[in-house]
């Protein structure tokens, strides 16, 4: 397995790690997940994410290749913007989602670390004209800095007004004496900060150091993939390999608002087209389970006894105190308000279809 530069920092804090991605990642600390949740929550954590795969993308062409291989709108980036989007193969099904970001001669794509590989050769395979690709992944360190605290931890550590950066635009400056992208962006629904540069455990360790000191007054901690998982799927937010992949389209997946019909060919346009004239066949959705009843991936969702769909992601909400999952439905059952059961065990347990996300953050 491959190790982040901060692996002798999270070993030292005692961190249960495990494989994730190819990587040795933490999945939590001592204090647990469920601590490690309410501290992105109520003031800052920190996360290592240097596992995520990064691909500069070159040459007078790229930004027609990008059009042509994300389901967003790449023309409307400028330099400092950057935007969530996914790759779709040729019949619709989800390549990854992915942020794209602007970086003035060049763009930048984070791609999901278990799909770097695959990414990496589906676009490799694609290059027409002026255009490279270059994957640079193992070059970046990233760390995401999270929570309502996190603005005032890491202004501290840059003469960058960093409230002036906005949700989804980032900006190249030192932090903590180190040059790095400083991105307003990140996976919990809090205020936060996505840091990459140069992935050298050295520089790793004085980073993660600085921003502990920084933000040692609002008891800052770190945070691991266990916490990381129950933070997205509070915000409804859709992980690669459990709510979408290459059987699933962004259409049913709620991920209508990043797929630009209208902005010419893509790849997969003719499928995603042909579904929406046709119908979609089934919608995720979220839903809420009673008490500490938890439904987890593959699960069978069930309405008046008959089988309508699959729990995707399900976890105990530690904001709301009690289950939530996501899953896929007929679209006769994906109205807010409606009542179905999940197979828990041999147990028909009910679960109500509520909007996302579950929780609302101002």
């Amino acid at each position: 397995m491959k190790r982040t530069p901060f692996y002798e920092i999270h070993r030292s804090l005692g961190a249960r790690l495990i494989e994730f991605g190819g990587y040795e990642m933490p999945v939590q600390y001592p204090s647990g997940i469920v601590q490690e949740h309410l501290k992105v929550r109520e003031s800052v954590g920190v996360f290592d994410v240097s596992h995520m795969g990064e691909f500069e993308v070159r040459g007078r062409d790229a930004q027609a290749f990008l059009q042509r291989m994300t389901v967003n709108d790449v023309s409307k980036l400028s330099e400092g913007k950057a935007q969530y989007s996914a790759m779709c193969y040729d019949d619709g099904g989800i390549v990854d989602d992915l942020l794209v970001y602007h970086c003035g001669d060049s763009y930048m794509l984070v791609v999901n670390a278990s799909n770097r590989a695959k990414d990496f050769e589906w676009l490799s395979m694609h290059i027409t004209g002026d255009v490279t690709v270059n994957d640079s992944s193992d070059r970046t360190a990233l760390l995401a800095v999270q929570g309502p605290k996190a603005p005032a931890t890491l202004q501290k550590l840059t003469k960058r007004v960093l409230s002036a950066i906005q949700y989804y635009r980032f900006v190249r400056d030192s932090l903590a004496n180190v040059d790095m992208m400083i991105s307003r962006t990140g996976y919990t629904g809090e205020v936060g900060f996505e840091l990459y540069f140069e992935a050298d455990p050295k520089k790793a360790s004085e980073v993660w150091n600085a921003i502990f000191e920084a933000g040692r007054e609002f008891d800052i901690a770190p945070v691991g993939l266990g916490a990381r998982d129950t933070l997205r799927l509070e915000m409804g937010y859709c992980l690669y390999g459990n709510d979408i992949d290459q059987t699933t389209h962004p259409l049913e997946a709620g991920l209508g608002w990043i797929t630009k019909i209208d902005k010419g060919e893509f790849v997969g346009r003719p499928a995603l087209v042909a579904a929406t004239n046709k119908g979609l066949a089934r919608k995720l959705v979220g839903f809420t389970l009673p008490d500490r009843n938890l439904a987890r991936h593959g699960y069978e969702l069930k309405k008046n006894g008959k089988s309508i769909g699959q729990v995707t992601s399900g976890t105990f909400s530690p904001t709301l105190q009690k289950g939530v999952g996501l899953g896929f439905v007929s679209p006769d059952s994906a109205m807010p308000g409606t009542v179905l059961t999940v197979d828990i065990r041999g147990k028909e347990i009910p679960a109500t279809v509520v909007s996302l996300p579950f929780v609302r953050r101002s």
